[in-house]
């Protein structure tokens, strides 16, 4: 099995791992994020994983870190089979997962094992399904609304965008009781900034039971029309948290597509693909497991960096420009924007239909800078604005 050097241990960390953590794994940070942009810092991390590959091969490269097995995965294949082998023998729920998700879904999907997982994850794929509710209109009305505020101030902004598409969020999951609760995504905000840290900030119980105080009264009303009329309370609130959670991404990813003038679910895809909105999947083998006729020892925690399968020239030709024909089966096992396996996004569809819906009705409205090939590696949202069309 292939050990990095000490010099190329501190490069993966210098050069992938820290700084895609610095930009916030749970939510992004605006300063950070900018600064990534300018430096093109996503450029540089797939590039060090390329050079890994070259010097030590396909098979998973182990890391030089004390009282710990980590190794990352330089091959697709490696990465299809850790995926396709979810929740055993490589377990989801990771010690840094578990720690961060603690600060506002202890009781999530992703941090749950056994029959409490499978229970839970068939409350997601029951629950999380787009045709269930008029995902479209919802959507459609927020972006008429969002479209008229445009107009007014001559330009679509990230910031705007983001109050509409929390809106018709809260809407999809909560009711329209819930569309101007800004105070409860706000405070899950907030947790999801403690997130970051994972162990190393203390969990903040008040905020969190706020915030589930507030959820909790929305979830009992079960509101025809949302996703909170598809459930028990109980069963909901656990999985709330991760739902609203994964909105703030599929925005980003929304406005991302924007951007490069995409156009329907194959936009979202491939926003997705080129600017990862999980940037790094982790698993943890509960097992010894053999690699490439060799054995990695059980607790091995395994870190897949998206970037690299999604944007590595070495192995895709279209790695750096928009190409919504390979979706939705794309040719490579490397691409994995939703993850994959056992453990894929069950909200995958409710975030294309929502995602898709958005892009289609703005896009046309809007005077969007052409990005030609070669794309950037990182693309800061926050600084995103789209001037408006004449009428």
């Amino acid at each position: 099995m292939a050990v990095a050097s000490r010099l190329d241990t501190g490069r993966a960390f210098a050069k992938v791992l820290l700084p895609t953590l610095a930009k916030g794994v749970v939510v992004r940070r605006s300063a950070v994020t900018t600064v990534a942009e300018k430096v093109q810092a996503d450029a540089a991390a797939v590039a060090t994983m390329r050079r890994f590959r070259e010097r030590y091969g396909p098979e998973p490269l182990r890391l030089r870190v004390t009282g710990r097995s980590i190794a990352l995965l330089l091959d697709p294949e490696d990465v299809s089979r850790l995926l396709a082998e979810s929740p055993e023998p490589f377990a989801l729920a990771t010690r840094e997962k578990k720690a961060a998700l603690a600060h506002f879904q202890p009781h999530g999907v992703l941090i749950s094992t056994g029959a409490e997982r499978a229970r839970r994850r068939a409350v997601n794929d029951d629950v999380l399904r787009p045709e269930k509710i008029d995902v479209p209109g919802i959507v459609g009305d927020e972006a008429d609304l969002l479209l008229r505020h445009a107009r007014s101030t001559g330009a679509l902004t990230w910031d705007a965008f983001a109050q509409s598409w929390w809106r018709a969020a809260r809407r999809i999951l909560l009711g329209s009781f819930a569309r101007e609760d800004v105070e409860l995504t706000d405070v899950l905000q907030t947790l999801r900034g403690n997130a970051n840290w994972a162990y190393l900030h203390p969990r903040r119980e008040e905020s969190r039971k706020r915030f589930e105080e507030r959820l909790r009264g929305h979830l009992e009303r079960g509101e025809p029309g949302s996703l909170a009329g598809l459930g028990t309370v109980d069963e909901l609130r656990e999985q709330m948290p991760h739902w609203l959670f994964a909105f703030d991404a599929a925005g980003i990813a929304t406005m991302r597509a924007l951007a490069i003038g995409g156009e329907g679910q194959a936009g979202i895809w491939e926003s997705v693909r080129l600017w990862p909105t999980t940037p790094v999947i982790l698993r943890e083998s509960t097992e010894p497991t053999r690699w490439h006729g060799k054995w990695l020892p059980e607790g091995t925690t395994f870190v897949v960096f998206v970037p690299y399968l999604h944007r590595d020239p070495d192995r895709l030709p279209y790695a750096d420009a928009y190409t919504p024909e390979i979706w939705p089966t794309p040719p490579d096992p490397g691409l994995v924007p939703f993850s994959g396996g056992p453990g894929v996004c069950p909200g995958r569809d409710l975030v294309l239909v929502a995602g898709s819906t958005m892009l289609d009705a703005l896009r046309d409205h809007l005077d969007v800078p052409t990005l030609r090939a070669p794309l950037p590696a990182t693309l800061n949202h926050f600084g995103l604005s789209f001037v408006t069309r004449t009428q």
